[in-house]
């Protein structure tokens, strides 16, 4: 693990030709200057700064990092094949940074996985990319809302293959990496993790298949000091126990769509996007690049302004329990 104990937070820009410019420059417009000072964005200073423009927001004064090379050509709304090299940059350079030990934090905002692949980007996406540069096998994605909190134990998973790829083991380090999260970066003192069954009605005992009892169940056997698991839970019932907190304080939802279509509906302009298991932070928006969109003047900016601030407050909290003697 990287020995990590600075507070700067890195920002990427993603794609320039979607809407990340935008809401970073809304985001940043917003920090204080104190915070401001603290802040490295990664990306072309020209699109940040037409990005500001647009969107008549005044740009703090933040450190920039371009890549190297000319300023490509690049239009909000028309991807192509120079944005998908210039968002993958921006990340290299970010993660290598992280590496270093000179950021304790990473928001990214949206990458086009098409795109980035067009140009040679190996990885499904960032989460991926950031297990393998920074060296962990295990990494979870969070998305943490106001009203719900859901971890996935597969991701990007088509739906015909999640039955193989789940396994005790992988719902269980799911489970823990949750449980860990909730009081290091989240202060919950006695989590209480709700873990969903694959099935409906989570199998009716064998019924409805098999994969509740014989892989699910068993990665809840072993208890985790000082939190309390539930399940494998009904899935179609379990998001309104877990609405505002009421029963659980996380719900671990087995693929994507099951995790994401609840946390979309109730909580989707304010939810963030944590990967757990990783040396550094990392926070991101729950939305993608839009396209459609970009240069409208008309993008929100409530989650990546969210996907900031909690950066710095789980940067900060990771930084006061760093032993004393390693500088923090």
């Amino acid at each position: 693990m990287l020995a990590c104990v600075v507070t700067s937070i890195a920002i990427t820009l993603g794609d320039p030709a979607g809407i990340g410019p935008e809401i970073v420059a809304i985001a940043l417009a917003e920090l204080a200057s104190a915070e401001a000072r603290r802040v490295v964005v990664y990306g072309h200073r020209a699109f940040l700064e037409r990005a500001a423009a647009s969107r008549r927001v005044t740009l703090p004064a933040v450190r920039i990092v371009e890549p190297g090379g000319p300023v490509p050509d690049i239009t909000p709304g028309r991807p192509s094949v120079e944005g998908g090299a210039a968002q993958v940059a921006y990340l290299e350079a970010a993660v290598a940074a992280a590496a270093r030990g000179e950021v304790a934090a990473i928001a990214t905002a949206p990458i086009s996985k098409t795109w980035a692949k067009r140009a040679g980007f190996a990885f499904p996406g960032h989460t991926e990319m950031l297990a393998a540069r920074l060296g962990v096998r295990d990494v979870v994605m969070l998305f943490a809302g106001p009203r719900l909190t859901v971890a996935l134990a597969t991701v990007h998973v088509p739906l015909a293959r999640v039955s193989a790829e789940l396994t005790t083991a992988r719902v269980r380090r799911t489970i823990e990496l949750v449980a860990e999260a909730l009081v290091r970066d989240f202060g919950v003192a006695a989590p209480r993790v709700g873990v969903l069954g694959l099935n409906p009605h989570a199998g009716e005992q064998g019924l409805l298949g098999d994969e509740d009892l014989a892989v699910i169940a068993p990665a809840l056997a072993t208890p985790i000091a000082g939190a309390t698991l539930h399940g494998p839970l009904v899935p179609d019932a379990a998001f309104r126990d877990a609405l505002d907190r009421a029963r659980y304080d996380a719900i671990v939802a087995m693929y994507h769509d099951q995790g994401l279509i609840p946390v979309k509906l109730v909580d989707f302009d304010d939810s963030v996007n944590v990967t757990l298991g990783l040396p550094i932070v990392r926070t991101s928006p729950d939305h993608g690049t839009a396209y459609d969109i970009a240069g409208q003047g008309v993008a929100r900016a409530t989650s990546m302004i969210r996907s900031l601030a909690l950066a710095f407050t789980m940067a900060d909290r990771r930084a006061t329990l760093l032993p004393a003697s390693s500088g923090a």
